[in-house]
């Protein structure tokens, strides 16, 4: 068989590896949209390096957008097969595309107007919310632990790997006869295209296990369980986000959060901005200020999360109740609403938002998106940016050439959004620990101890800038993992 790397190789979004096996079939491991640079990847997401009306499956890891985004765009084109993933990421996938699809109505109607100013050609969205509906149905939900047969010669498990809400590693079992393809039946062109890649005799039947991260979660998450060990595997493809970095820990995260809400709401009597995802980091920010809430300690000042989104996702949770952890279960003893306390209010209405910027008043304001490439916290960073009493936290990772990334960088005093150049005098500050990664130590830790690297033939480092995956790649030389690799966007590997 051979993989593809068609996305989140030496780069963080755009999640897609293709699995072409010797029978014949063609699994997609996640199906990821490419984020952070507004318009600018429209071309490379249209770009997907494969012909969707060929696919067989797509096994999907979770549901951010990095890793599912494109799901309704290879619909668009003519997919029609199975989407396998795990009961939570179904139904956070029904609200996060549709989401995106409303954000990209938004965001090419903006351009349109701007090129129809210039008289350049209009753009098209990469999909609706037509095309969103159309691939729900088309979702399969399997539980953790349970394995599920996708050919005859295929087995996949999900494992538990702690990073989202319904978040897991993928586990293929494929049994094939090395060197020989299947008799072409309708893929008759797409196989005269790839023969090249196998030799045409057949051999014995050999069993090969792969395992795909997606993204690998943190092992004292404020919300959800520590990730769970997975089978032993043959070929190893891990994530590598943080694979230089190492996170402060959970406490120091919970007592430093606090001490940001009292500088600024009490101390300067400003507004504190978080720029967060939507699904996952809304409410674990959330459950922390709950806590915080229930213990008397936090200031009494309104906290808005403004994102419809989030409101929808934070129903989700509530649904998923017994899936969080040990932590959640002890507060639901006492609290039925980990995600709500009464100085919280989740705003959906636009004029609610837009008062928000209107209004003096200290307060914590929670919205989307995490990097400030869109959404509404975009307009509040940019309403309140000059504003010395502001402070702006990050909370997550951001691409380079991102909003989120940019305002980061002390030697700029000036920062353009929405066209326009406004003076940067907020506070911005990070706190790196509330990420759903896990760090260097963490990740190497959790590999090593799920698996034997001995056993691995291969490794794949994949979603990290090429900085992080050099230095990942060492940690994990050192614990034991040999032939390791960072492959190159479309670069194939014969396993």
């Amino acid at each position: 068989m051979k993989i593809q790397f068609l996305g989140a190789a030496e780069e963080v979004t755009g999640s897609k590896h293709l699995i072409t096996t010797n029978n014949g079939h063609t699994i997609l491991l996640d199906c990821g949209m490419y984020q952070g640079k507004g318009m600018e990847t429209d071309a490379a997401n249209r770009d997907l390096g494969f012909d969707p009306k060929l696919l067989d499956c797509v096994v999907l890891s979770h549901a951010h957008i990095d890793h599912s985004g494109l799901l309704p765009y290879i619909y668009k084109l003519g997919f029609r097969g199975d989407i396998y993933c795990t009961p939570a990421t179904r139904d956070l996938c029904s609200i996060v595309l549709a989401d995106t699809a409303y954000i990209q109505a938004q965001d090419i109607r903006w351009y349109n107007k701007k090129m129809d100013k210039l008289h350049q050609p209009k753009a098209e969205p990469l999909y609706d919310l037509k095309q969103v509906d159309g691939v729900m149905k088309h979702f399969v939900t399997v539980s953790y632990d349970r394995p599920i047969r996708l050919f005859d010669d295929t087995m996949l498990t999900f494992t538990n790997s702690g990073h989202m809400l319904g978040s897991a590693i993928c586990n293929l079992e494929i049994t094939e006869q090395e060197g020989y393809v299947a008799k072409p039946t309708k893929k008759d062109q797409w196989y005269m295209d790839n023969m090249s890649a196998f030799a045409p005799a057949p051999k014995n039947l050999v069993k090969k296990r792969i395992a795909f991260t997606g993204d690998i979660g943190r092992p004292e998450s404020h919300i959800l369980p520590s990730p769970m060990k997975f089978p032993q595997c043959d070929y190893l493809i891990t994530e590598s986000t943080y694979g230089d970095r190492l996170h402060e820990g959970e406490q120091a995260t919970e007592e430093e959060l606090l001490e940001v809400v009292e500088n600024t709401c009490v101390r300067k009597k400003g507004k504190l901005l978080i720029p967060s995802f939507s699904v996952g980091r809304t409410q674990e920010i959330v459950y922390v200020l709950n806590n915080l809430y229930n213990d008397g300690r936090l200031p009494h000042i309104p906290v808005y999360v403004d994102s419809p989104l989030a409101v929808n996702a934070t129903e989700i949770f509530r649904l998923y109740k017994s899936d969080l952890n040990d932590g959640v279960q002890d507060v639901l003893r006492f609290d039925d609403d980990p995600f709500g306390f009464n100085t919280l209010k989740y705003i959906k209405d636009i004029n609610e938002s837009k008062q928000l910027n209107h209004s003096d008043e200290p307060c914590i304001i929670i919205a989307a998106s995490g990097m400030l490439e869109a959404g509404r916290i975009k307009h509040h960073v940019a309403n309140h940016i000059a504003d010395p009493s502001t402070t702006i936290l990050i909370v997550g990772y951001c691409t380079p050439t991102s909003l989120g990334a940019r305002i980061q960088d002390p030697s700029k005093r000036w920062i353009s959004i929405f066209g326009m150049d406004r003076k940067i005098n907020a506070e911005i500050i990070k706190i790196e620990a509330f990420s759903g990664h896990g760090d260097y130590r963490e990740m190497t830790d959790y590999l090593s101890h799920s698996i034997d690297p001995k056993q691995v033939k291969q490794t794949f480092i994949v979603h990290g800038e090429p900085q992080a995956q050099a230095a990942f790649k060492e940690h994990l030389h050192d614990a034991g993992f040999r032939n390791l690799s960072i492959p190159k966007k479309r670069d194939t590997v014969e396993l």
